[in-house]
C-alpha cells in the first residue's frame, strides 16, 4: 500500500499524543489511541473492499498472513525485551503480576485482564502494569479477527450498499452501548472491544463519502482544533469514550476526509520529514514508550524527573527508529513461505505464555533486608478477612451484608464504618472484641471514607453509590443502636470543587456522619488517617535497604470540635514515618498499614478507646 503523507502525519500525531500523555506532559493526550483507531478502520475496510470490488471476494488467508507480518514480530520483539528487562530489574513481589501480564499481552487478550485488574479498588495503589498499553493492541487485533468476514457477508448479501447499512448499524450499535456502559460500567466501555468497535467503523464509513463531495480546507483546521481542544481539556476523570470520544474520533475522521484538500500549513508541517519520519515508526514508538518510562520509575522506586523523562522519551525514539529498521520493515517487506509466517507467528504467541509463565513461577516469597529479618511476601500483602468473607464491599455495591466477628450475640455491639482506611483497624478491633466480649459489625466499602465528603466520579467509583451505601449503613446502625461507631477513611482523595482545603472538604464530611450517627449509638469515635506512603512498601522492601522506604508522609489529623478522635500517627511514626516498626512491615501496600501492624497497634488502640470510654 503506497504511503499517504496526510495519514502518516496523523499516525506521527498520535503516537506522540500518547507518549507525551504518558510523560504527564498533557492530561487528555490518551486520545491518540482514537485517531489510531479511526486510521486502522478507515485503512482496513479500504483495502477489503478494494479487493472485493476487484474479485468479488477475499483472500482471508493473504489478509492474515499481513497481519500477522505486519504487526506480531514488532510486538512480540519489544514484549519479550520489555519482560527480560522487568523480571531482571523489578522486585520478586511484582513478578507474578509481571508473568500474568506478559501471558495475555502475547495472546491479545490483556484489555480484559486489566479491566478486570482495574475493577478492584484495592490495585488503586499497585504498581502499574509494565505491558498496560498492550490493551489497544489487543482490541485491534480482535477487531481484525471478526471484520472481514463481516464485510465479506454483507458485501456478498448486496454488495457495497449492503456493507455501508451493515457497517452503520454496527458502528450506531456499538457507540450507543459504549454509551450505556461508560456511565455504568466505565472500565469494560474503556477496554472493551463491542465498546470501542464504533470508532473503527466510522474510519470504515468515511469510505462511503461520495467522491464528488470535497471537504474544503477549514475542515482540516476544525479537525485540528477538535484534537487540540481533547488533549488540553479531557483528562483522566473525563467520562471515556462516551460521548467525549466524539471529539477526537469526529477530528480524525474530518482530517482524513479533507486530507486531498488540507490547508497549505497543515500539509507543509504535515510533510516535514521528522513528522513523516514520526509516522514511519508509529506503532514501535507507542509499544516502546510505555516500558521505558515505567521500568526505571518501578525499578528505582519513585516518580521521574523532568529531565528524566525527557531522556526517555529520546531513548524510546532511538529505539523505535531502531526497531523500525530493524526488524518491522525487514520483516513486512520479506516474503517468506504462508506457512513459516503461521508457524512463527505461533512460535512467538508460545514464546509469550511460557515466559509469562516462567516470570509467574519465579515469584519468591521471602525478602531478607538489611535488619537481618526475612519476611514472608505473602503474609505481608495479606488483606483483612473481611476481604475474604466479602464482607468489606466494592465499587457498584450499596449495601454491606451482615457480618459480625468477635463475641456474636454479645449485648454490647461495636461497627466499624468506613473504607479500606477503616477496614484496616480490623484486625485490631477483632482483638478487642475477643477480649473484651463485644460483638464487632463490619460496615466498610472500597473509596467510600466514613466522613460523609462528596468526591468526585473516577472509573468505577460514583460518587452516588457511596451515599447510597452510607444511607444504608446508617439505617443499620440505627436498628442495632450500638454501644459504639468507629470510623475512618483516606483523606488523600481529590478534592472537588467548591471547597477551599482538604481540611474544610474534610470536616464537612464528618459533620454530616457525626448528624447521622447522632442518637443511635452511645460512642461516636473517629480515628483520623494514617500516614500515606509514596510508594509500594512491600515492593520497595524487595530491594533490601529499609532506608530506601522511609518516605512515607504524615497525614493532617483532621477532625470537628465535639467528636472523640484518635490520632495513630504518634504510633507509626518519630522523627520519620517508618516502612518497618519494631520488625514489622508497616504497610502491605502504597497506603494500608499491615494486618501485622494493625495488630501489634491493639494495646494503643484499646488504652485510647479506654481514655474516651468505650472500653
Amino acid at each position: 500500500m503506497n504511503r499517504i503523507p496526510q495519514i502518516q502525519a496523523l499516525r506521527a500525531l498520535a503516537a506522540v499524543l500518547v507518549v507525551i500523555y504518558h510523560a504527564k506532559v498533557t492530561s487528555g493526550g490518551y486520545i491518540g489511541v482514537d485517531i489510531f483507531y479511526v486510521i486502522s478502520g478507515f485503512l482496513i475496510t479500504g483495502l477489503l473492499l478494494r479487493e472485493l470490488d476487484g474479485s468479488g471476494s477475499l483472500n482471508l488467508k493473504a489478509f492474515y498472513l499481513r497481519r500477522i507480518k505486519r504487526l506480531l514480530p514488532t510486538s512480540f520483539f519489544v514484549l519479550f525485551i520489555t519482560a527480560i528487562v522487568a523480571w531482571i530489574v523489578y522486585p520478586s513481589t511484582l513478578r507474578h503480576d509481571l508473568g500474568k501480564d506478559v501471558a495475555v499481552a502475547g495472546a491479545y487478550l490483556s484489555n480484559y485482564l486489566f479491566a478486570l485488574w482495574q475493577m478492584d479498588y484495592q490495585n488503586l495503589n499497585a504498581t502499574p502494569s509494565v505491558v498496560i498499553h498492550y490493551w489497544s493492541l489487543a482490541v485491534e487485533e480482535q477487531f481484525y479477527l471478526f471484520w472481514p468476514f463481516i464485510i465479506l457477508a454483507l458485501y456478498r448479501y448486496g454488495a457495497r450498499r449492503a456493507v455501508f447499512y451493515g457497517v452503520t448499524g454496527i458502528t450506531a450499535a456499538s457507540f450507543s452501548l459504549s454509551l450505556y456502559l461508560t456511565s455504568r460500567e466505565p472500565i469494560w466501555s474503556f477496554y472493551s472491544l463491542p465498546t470501542r468497535a464504533w470508532e473503527l467503523g466510522v474510519g470504515a464509513l468515511l469510505l462511503f463519502i461520495p467522491k464528488r463531495i470535497r471537504f474544503s480546507s477549514n475542515y482540516g483546521w476544525i479537525a485540528l482544533a477538535l484534537i487540540l481542544y481533547g488533549t488540553l481539556a479531557f483528562t483522566d476523570k473525563t467520562p471515556f469514550p462516551g460521548t467525549a470520544a466524539l471529539v477526537p474520533v469526529i477530528g480524525t475522521a474530518f482530517a482524513i476526509a479533507s486530507f486531498s484538500n488540507w490547508p497549505k500549513a497543515m500539509n507543509r508541517i504535515g510533510n516535514l520529514k521528522v513528522v513523516q519520519w514520526l509516522g514511519e515508526i508509529s506503532y514501535p514508538l507507542y509499544l516502546w514508550h510505555w516500558p521505558v518510562l515505567v521500568i526505571p520509575s518501578v525499578a528505582w522506586g519513585r516518580s521521574l524527573q523532568a529531565y528524566e523523562l525527557l531522556f526517555c522519551v529520546l531513548l524510546t525514539a532511538l529505539l523505535a527508529d531502531l526497531t523500525h529498521r530493524f526488524i518491522e520493515d525487514p520483516i513486512r517487506y520479506s516474503k517468506p513461505q504462508p506457512r513459516l509466517i503461521v508457524k512463527s507467528g505461533a512460535t512467538a504467541t508460545a514464546v509469550s505464555l511460557v515466559l509469562g509463565a516462567a516470570i509467574y513461577f519465579s515469584f519468591d516469597d521471602r525478602i531478607t533486608l538489611d535488619n537481618g529479618r526475612s519476611y514472608s511476601v505473602s503474609e505481608m500483602i495479606k488483606r483483612p478477612v473481611i476481604y475474604d468473607d466479602s464482607c468489606h464491599v466494592n465499587n457498584g455495591e450499596t449495601l454491606s451484608p451482615e457480618c459480625t466477628y468477635g463475641q456474636r450475640g454479645a449485648k454490647k455491639k461495636i461497627v466499624l464504618f468506613g473504607d479500606s482506611h477503616a477496614a484496616q483497624w480490623f484486625p485490631a478491633l477483632e482483638r478487642l472484641a475477643n477480649e473484651y466480649k463485644f460483638e464487632l459489625i463490619s460496615l466498610t466499602k472500597s473509596a467510600c471514607p466514613g466522613p460523609a465528603v462528596e468526591k468526585v466520579d473516577s472509573g468505577e467509583y460514583k460518587n452516588a453509590d457511596c451515599f447510597a451505601w452510607r444511607d444504608n449503613s446508617f439505617d443499620r446502625i440505627a436498628e442495632l443502636k450500638p454501644y459504639a461507631v468507629i470510623f475512618s477513611g483516606f483523606q488523600h482523595f481529590e478534592v472537588p470543587e467548591g471547597y477551599s482545603t482538604r481540611r474544610e472538604w474534610w470536616q464537612a464530611g464528618q459533620r454530616r456522619t457525626l448528624d447521622a450517627l447522632r442518637g443511635n449509638a452511645t460512642h461516636i469515635v473517629y480515628i483520623t488517617d494514617t500516614p500515606h506512603p509514596q510508594q509500594d512498601i512491600p515492593a520497595c522492601l524487595a530491594g533490601g535497604v529499609i532506608s530506601d522506604c522511609d518516605d512515607t508522609e504524615r497525614s493532617e489529623p483532621i477532625s470537628i470540635p465535639g467528636l472523640k478522635a484518635i490520632n495513630p500517627t504518634p504510633w507509626l511514626c518519630t522523627s520519620k514515618c517508618a516502612s518497618v516498626i519494631n520488625e514489622l512491615v508497616a504497610y502491605r501496600d502504597g497506603s494500608h498499614i499491615s494486618i501485622a501492624m494493625s495488630e501489634s497497634l491493639t494495646q494503643p488502640l484499646s488504652a485510647a478507646l479506654k481514655r474516651i470510654g468505650v472500653l
